[in-house]
């Protein structure tokens, strides 16, 4: 009797353990046309619901189908095989700043969360020709501890993707708001000083680190810090990208600075060279140094397609020093890569 009950007390405290402690939980369904024929048909909706116990706070992050920009957050695939061309916006992205401001989003125990997205600003199929094609979202959200402040991820479970049959011509429209003309748009006076300063430091950083490349064609210190293992055919690629941006005039760019998005420094369309959005974090951010406004537009002048149109996939120096040594054929097309080498701060 005695050991029966000795026996339902330890399973009753090792139950409310594994409750007290059990994982955060989410599953997401994403709905959309059967079929679409043009750009205007491409509206997607996908759900995020909180299957834990807990309350969960995730950070709305360009990975995400949380963040209200379009980025790339779908894995979309014909059955082909086939993959559309991504025309949406690449973002330099702040995580200590949108934690700090708390840009994130609350989902209480059993809440379902419903966002909407126009795919056709993300997503060109001319390339890729009609057929099925099946989106999944991007699945792994970043969920901010708020006494901690301390971040984990969560990999969502899916319980629904969509597939649609693709026809027609489905590109988007053209974007009106590009201004060729205008250097400067709903920029003040200081913050079109502030760019200017910012201009003529990123040429000298852009142009200072092809010189370094060009006199070190070799795997030095400074270039495997950020690279990682020294290859001629990765050298090349990045020399590359130095000379394509070094040959940039910053001065004939358009540079926007409308954006009030939390978080973000600056983001751009990689298909749109030379037009750039500016945002808060950048106005916060030195002229020179780790994560300035010189080295943000090195950051951004990458991603442009016509520049070498690198990726985002690490953000923070500690993140990019990280992917250099496990995975140096992404760091040379990461884009925080090629900025804080050519910031060079602290001097390699």
């Amino acid at each position: 009797m005695l050991s029966s009950l000795l026996n339902s007390v330890l399973f009753a405290i090792v139950l409310s353990s594994a409750t007290a402690y059990a994982a955060p939980s989410l599953s997401m369904q994403v709905t959309g046309p059967d079929a679409a024929q043009k750009a205007t048909d491409m509206k997607f909706v996908t759900t995020i619901t909180n299957t834990g116990d807990e309350a969960v706070d995730l950070l709305n992050d360009p990975g995400s189908v949380l963040f209200d920009l379009p980025t790339n957050k779908f894995r979309v695939t014909g059955d082909s095989g086939a993959v559309p061309g991504f025309t949406g916006v690449v973002v330099k992205y702040a995580y200590q700043d949108a934690i700090d401001s708390g840009d994130v989003t609350t989902i209480a125990p059993g809440q379902t969360v419903t966002l909407n997205h126009d795919l056709s600003e993300a997503y060109n199929f001319a390339s890729s020709g009609a057929g099925r094609y099946t989106f999944a979202p991007n699945t792994v959200f970043r969920a901010v501890n708020r006494s901690t402040k301390e971040v984990h991820t969560i990999e969502a479970s899916v319980d629904k993707e969509h597939t649609t049959y693709i026809s027609g011509k489905l590109t988007a429209p053209p974007n009106k708001t590009l201004r060729r003309r205008a250097n400067f748009v709903g920029c003040s006076a200081d913050q079109q000083n502030a760019l200017n300063a910012a201009m003529r430091q990123a040429t000298i950083y852009a142009q200072s680190a092809y010189s370094y490349l060009a006199n070190n064609p070799s795997g030095t210190r400074r270039y495997t810090t950020w690279f990682g293992s020294f290859t001629t055919a990765r050298f090349g690629i990045v020399k590359d990208h130095f000379l394509k941006i070094g040959g940039n005039n910053f001065g004939s760019f358009t540079y926007d600075c409308t954006c009030t998005r939390d978080g973000v420094y600056a983001y751009v369309y990689p298909d749109r060279f030379g037009q750039m959005f500016l945002c808060p974090v950048f106005w916060r951010a030195p002229l020179t140094g780790t994560d300035s406004q010189a080295g943000t537009i090195i950051h951004e002048s990458s991603h442009y397609n016509a520049n070498g149109g690198t990726r985002d996939y690490a953000y923070g120096q500690q993140a990019a020093q990280q992917l250099a040594g496990s995975n140096p054929d992404q760091a040379v097309l990461n884009a925080d890569s090629h900025e804080y080498f050519a910031e060079n701060n602290p001097p390699l």
